[in-house]
């Protein structure tokens, strides 16, 4: 067989990270695709191939005998590759000047954070902005190199790149609010419970979208206390002020130490993966590119 081309590596890529996640779905939303697009990759490599790499029913995801071994070598080699490319963001490689970056203030306390301690060893020399707001803007109009935002919120001209698995919203309560009040039962509930509310970046009210799919409801619901900062939501909710919509994600410690607790649990709605967003001129910038590897590393992702 001739050499593969760049299409060909990026399918040979995703075949892996199938196998490994024995999941078409969890795959495409690691390389920013969807199912079907996915699925189409793996026929054409099958085809190119012509052997047959994945066994595929309604209920699982199997690699064949010979797609396994195929794995297992491509897993050597990618690791290896990988290794090579480490030596590329090694400190003192080069001196990459300035990234800017936009993201909202869940994704910066998720993403953002965790990740600069790594990113300031790698990258010395590389000058980091990382400006925190939830209004929705132009980031290449106000001169950024790039923004965080949930999957369907990044325009559609310009080039994303997933750096988290789906995210789930979910309606907490801290357990002495709950003991006083009582746990909603069904979202209709909720009238008969303090809320509080939330504001968008643009200060437009956040509705509370409960349940997935077509059963998903938009719902306006009661409180007096409205705030626009999640974590300031947060302390109100401990603080046993009233019910919340918050990122399940955001609230993980809060949730372990039994701070919060959540309600209408079988109502919980998804989200997009957080996604990293730029225009194609930025798509090289070893900084950029640095970070966004080390995000998707710490979240379970392959690098770019």
């Amino acid at each position: 067989m001739a050499g593969i081309d760049r299409a060909e590596f990026a399918d040979l890529r995703l075949f892996l990270a199938i196998v490994r996640r024995q999941s078409f779905k969890a795959a495409a939303i690691e390389f920013g695709l969807s199912p079907s697009a996915a699925s189409h990759a793996i026929r054409r490599l099958e085809s190119r191939l012509g052997v047959k790499l994945i066994n595929r029913t309604t209920r699982s995801i199997v690699a064949t005998e010979l797609g396994q071994d195929l794995a297992t070598k491509l897993a050597e080699g990618f690791d290896k590759l990988d290794e090579a490319l480490q030596t590329l963001d090694a400190p003192g490689a080069a001196s990459f000047g300035e990234v800017r970056i936009n993201a909202f203030s869940d994704a910066a306390h998720l993403l953002i954070a965790p990740a600069l301690p790594e990113f300031a060893k790698t990258f010395p020399d590389v000058s980091l902005s990382i400006i925190v707001e939830n209004r929705p803007i132009d980031i290449v109009a106000e001169g950024y190199d790039a923004g965080i935002r949930f999957g369907h919120l990044v325009p559609e001209d310009m080039v994303a790149v997933a750096l988290s698995g789906p995210q789930r919203w979910v309606v907490v309560g801290a357990p002495d609010y709950l003991a006083q009040h009582g746990k909603p039962d069904t979202p209709e509930d909720l009238r008969n419970h303090t809320c509080l509310q939330l504001l968008l970046g643009d200060n437009s009210p956040f509705p509370w979208e409960l349940g997935t799919g077509p059963d998903q409801k938009s719902y306006r619901v009661p409180g007096h206390i409205t705030i626009q900062d999640t974590a300031t939501t947060i302390s109100a909710a401990k603080a046993g002020l009233g019910l919340a919509y918050l990122l399940e994600s955001r609230i993980a410690d809060d949730l372990a130490s039994g701070q919060l607790e959540i309600v209408l649990e079988d109502h919980a709605s998804s989200d997009d993966p957080f996604h990293m967003y730029y225009s194609s001129r930025h798509n090289n910038h070893p900084g950029l590119r640095g970070l966004i590897n080390i995000i998707r590393k710490q979240n379970g992702l392959s690098r770019i």
